[in-house]
């Protein structure tokens, strides 16, 4: 683990936002009167898609991919110019929110100014040709890190970032070397000591298949070596598959619990429902009370927590990387913004920070989460696919507080009874 990750990371919570298709306009200042809003919900940090010039050459779709970067060092003239860059920046520091920055160090646009200035900085074939480790992602030029005249140039770019910006999201960040992301991270330390960073992580099966072809992908044992979070793409498939119905609930608990055993100590894992390259949840999860049993589920999981731009209107649509797709915020049937801010307020306490953490598979579907600290005992319960149970619980018999609507719960002989609403708990165990 990077020694700087302090566990008060667990508290946080990012809000992402693709800035081309977040509002009408598009641009970088069209967020702000957006930005209390989002900061209402319990944001702590805005994860800002990249803002960079989009390549032309191989493009998919007639805008392009925002992943596919002409210039790390410029603004896509789009979205504003370098001033409106600092001038967001300073409206969302003067919310009282960090700005994360979206980093792309795998690759760069196929027309990029790195590529037509350094071509040897990328990968060839043995015919000279350029080649990529990942063949779906043809409207990128992949880099070789082979060069340490890439690293400087890297980490000059970071470095200059890191003067504004407060933290930085990593893309596909297992394909880039792991001792460049620890010299990035030591280097970009002596600018901004505080710098969070983020790993977008991926699944073994990924790591694997690219480990046949020759290829080093990083697994998130390592990524801890540099990074204060991974994204939990590690159990991401296993989560997919109990959804689907593939697997029963108790082998994604399983996986779960497992995290705790195979990572360090003060692991910090983000967890989120949906993101850009994600299926939403709601579509995912056509019931409006799974919806928000999941949420608050995956919210009281021990880590960081990502809500991905419209997720707290329960959007269903899942907006284009290539194409103007804008967000309507005037769909507003279903609104989970006053359950996200409560489970963000829960995570505040030492509890969910510092606590004894456990997940336990029950009947009917549904999970239990317990945080232990001392004599003191935070209970949640979720019923996953809507259905009711009786639950037991390590309390003794008492009427309690649920603490995401304040109704009185009643434990009767170790057993509380659970309809369709989640309950978060808290009191002195009865072990």
């Amino acid at each position: 683990m990077a020694s700087q990750t302090d566990i008060k990371l667990r508290k946080v919570q990012i809000y992402s936002i693709f800035v081309r298709n977040h509002t009408k306009k598009g641009t970088l200042m069209a967020l702000e009167p957006d930005l209390q809003r989002i900061k209402n919900l319990g944001t702590d940090f805005i994860w800002l898609m990249p803002i960079y010039p989009i390549g032309k050459k191989d493009r998919k779709g007639k805008l392009g991919s925002p992943y596919s970067i002409k210039d790390y060092r410029a603004i896509d003239p789009k979205l504003g110019t370098w001033q409106d860059f600092l001038k967001i920046v300073k409206s969302i520091h003067d919310h009282g929110m960090k700005v994360m920055l979206d980093i792309v160090y795998n690759h760069t646009s196929r027309d990029s100014v790195l590529l037509q200035v350094h071509p040897e900085w990328f990968l060839h074939d043995k015919n000279g040709n350029l080649h990529n480790k990942n063949e779906e992602w043809t409207d990128v030029a992949e880099l070789d890190y082979s060069h340490k005249a890439l690293w400087n140039y890297q980490i000059e770019t970071l470095k200059r970032y890191a003067k504004i910006v407060d933290g930085f999201r990593c893309d596909v960040a297992p394909q880039v070397p792991i001792e460049f992301w620890k010299e990035a991270r030591k280097e970009v330390a002596k600018v901004n000591p505080k710098t969070v960073w983020l790993a977008e992580s991926t699944s073994k099966d990924y790591i694997q298949k690219l480990g046949a072809q020759g290829f080093h992908v990083s697994s998130d044992a390592e990524l801890y070596s540099a990074f204060d979070m991974t994204y939990d793409y590690d159990i991401d498939q296993t989560w997919r598959a109990y959804v689907k119905g593939d697997v029963p609930l108790k082998k994604y608990v399983e996986a779960l619990n497992t995290q705790t055993a195979i990572y360090p100590k003060n692991y910090i894992k983000m967890r989120g429902l949906e993101n850009h390259d994600q299926p939403r949840a709601h579509s995912m999860f056509i019931n409006e009370s799974d919806m928000y049993n999941w949420t608050a589920f995956s919210e009281f999981q021990k880590g960081s927590t990502l809500v991905y731009a419209g997720q707290e209107f329960g959007f269903k649509h899942t907006p284009s990387l290539f194409d103007s797709d804008k967000l309507d915020w005037k769909d507003t049937k279903m609104n989970l913004s006053s359950l996200i801010a409560k489970m963000h307020d829960l995570s505040q306490s030492d509890i969910q920070v510092s606590g004894t953490y456990k997940i336990t598979a029950l009947e009917n579907d549904t999970v239990e989460v317990t945080y232990r600290l001392g004599d003191i005992i935070r209970i949640g319960l979720f019923t996953l696919k809507g259905m009711s149970s009786e639950v037991p619980v390590a309390l003794p018999s008492d009427s309690y507080t649920n603490m995401l609507d304040n109704s009185l719960i009643h434990v009767k002989d170790g057993l509380v009874e659970l309809d369709y609403d989640p309950i978060v708990i808290q009191g002195k165990t009865n072990e």
